[in-house]
């Protein structure tokens, strides 16, 4: 019974939460977060990677202790003071002993640091890939959207009587052109187009008949202006002769 009460509890809260989610601004909180964490992994690399390079300035401290007291220990000897040899013998010994430790230590570490490079190597490939995939799903919910509201916009028209009204109004003025088509045509028969143009044509004839008449009458003027000019010519070379005439007899 408890079980059961407890499955409900959740279906119920289960419900409110999943329709109180946004799946858009979920993505982008997680684009968000995916982001944020890179500074922290950076830091926690860099942690690791100061511990390395303290762990390795140490081995070489270590390393030159041991040499610098192998070298007094060697010349203890040589000098017949083994009380300082085995002053130096026992230094030797504890810093080879922390020599070991140190290399125990500088071995994790820098096992810790490649696998620390590994990790974020293998993160920032999964939150490209996430990044990638939560870009594509909200450009195809922008996507959606915009056609959601096409849609919407397509339905009022049907569902407001858009489409009816606006086939309605071409339908008339459709009808109104053909009405003032089918008068134009009326008032063209009632006309009597064939006198009209018999007409026309007359005065045409009637034009054309008066240039040819002022075109004679011109012609008769020139010719007669003609005619004058030539006897008034022939005039005046007959009394040239003459007077040739009564020079030669005289």
């Amino acid at each position: 019974m408890f079980q059961r009460f407890i499955r409900a509890i959740k279906s119920m809260f289960g419900g409110l939460i999943s329709s109180m989610e946004d799946p858009k601004l979920i993505l982008e909180q997680n684009i968000r977060e995916l982001n944020d964490q890179i500074p922290q992994m950076n830091e926690n690399i860099a942690t690791v990677k100061a511990n390395m390079l303290m762990l390795q300035k140490e081995q070489k401290r270590n390393e030159k202790a041991i040499q610098d007291l192998t070298n007094k220990v060697k010349s203890a000897i040589q000098a017949d003071r083994d009380d300082l040899a085995e002053g130096y013998a026992l230094q030797l010994e504890k810093a080879k002993e922390s020599m070991v430790h140190t290399n125990e230590q500088l071995e994790f570490a820098e096992k810790a640091y490649e696998k620390a490079l590994k990790v974020k190597k293998v993160f920032m490939k999964e939150k490209d890939r996430k990044i990638q995939e939560a870009k594509e799903a909200l450009r195809a919910s922008e996507r959606s959207e915009w056609q959601a509201k096409i849609a919407d916009t397509l339905e009022q028209f049907e569902v407001g009587g858009i489409d009816q009204t606006h086939d309605e109004m071409i339908t008339r003025l459709n009808e109104r052109s053909a009405k003032n088509e089918a008068r134009m045509e009326i008032a063209l028969d009632s006309i009597d187009t064939e006198t009209m143009e018999i007409e026309a044509n007359a005065e045409k004839l009637r034009a054309k008949s008066l240039v040819e008449q002022f075109k004679m009458e011109m012609g008769e003027k020139s010719g007669s202006i003609n005619i004058d000019e030539e006897a008034a010519s022939k005039e005046k070379d007959r009394s040239k002769t003459v007077g040739n005439k009564e020079k030669s007899s005289s």
